[in-house]
């Protein structure tokens, strides 16, 4: 590169704003048939209004993204959907069927929420969400010459 700016970037297509304290992530892309996910977007929708219903609207945006790479074709349609928020721990689940009860989803929100971390074991979290885990990553500490950010 030769140092020149090229001007302002386009966001990324997986760049999502968050406008809430919290943020969950809804897969709707698929990358085995390289078109939207239709699962996923109807996950997307009844998440976002069970969220509204529990209350829970003020705390977590719900939106949907790009391809979060969780997905197994094998399983038929499952959706991943992921939680994250600045300074806790992000989560990914995979095998999320939209056409069952939310239930277990609205219950991780609220725990995850609750936490100052989000960080908590297997034994914490609904049942079906203990076996659908696919990752916990430890909330980011980036540190600069200028000292930490989060």
């Amino acid at each position: 590169m030769d140092g020149k700016s090229t001007g302002p970037l386009a966001s990324p297509p997986y760049s999502v704003a968050q406008t809430a304290p919290h943020q969950i992530l809804v897969c709707k892309a698929c990358k085995h048939k390289g078109e939207d996910c239709k699962p996923g977007f109807a996950l997307l929708k009844k998440l976002r209004a069970a969220i509204a219903s529990a209350g829970l609207g003020d705390e977590f945006e719900v939106s949907g993204t790009a391809c979060l790479a969780g997905c197994v074709p094998a399983h038929g349609e499952p959706c991943v959907v992921g939680w994250r928020a600045t300074g806790k721990a992000t989560w990914l689940f995979g095998d999320i069927d939209p056409d069952q009860p939310l239930d277990e989803l609205i219950e991780f929100a609220r725990l995850y929420a609750a936490r100052e971390d989000s960080w908590m074991s297997g034994k914490a979290l609904p049942q079906h969400l203990c076996d659908a885990t696919l990752a916990r990553i430890p909330a980011a500490m980036i540190v600069t010459r200028e000292g930490a950010i989060q």
